[in-house]
């Protein structure tokens, strides 16, 4: 059995946020700390896992979507919160 198709939906979700709202906000910081951002902001999410992405687009209603893109936000400001307070103490992200 080949898996390499299957996916997380929420990882698409919370790098889109990212990349379009977190990382270019935050110019000075590295790729590492975006990773571990994106990592400990999983997670903190439920997994909801795919084989393709026009599945998931196909079967959410927009209140589903709505709610995903909020836990999404919720998820990546604590994450960001917590990365920030607690992994850059000794220098690991300069």
């Amino acid at each position: 059995m080949d898996s390499t198709s299957i996916h997380n939906y929420y990882e698409h979700l919370v790098i889109d946020y990212m990349q379009t709202e977190v990382i270019p906000a935050m110019p000075d910081k590295s790729n590492d700390f975006f990773l571990d951002v994106a990592c400990y902001a999983l997670t903190k999410l439920p997994a909801r896992y795919m084989r393709h992405e026009i599945d998931m687009a196909f079967y959410l209603d927009s209140n589903e979507r709505t709610k995903m893109h909020n836990e999404v936000e919720k998820a990546v400001k604590k994450a960001l919160k917590y990365i920030g307070d607690n992994f850059n103490k000794d220098s690991r992200y300069d």
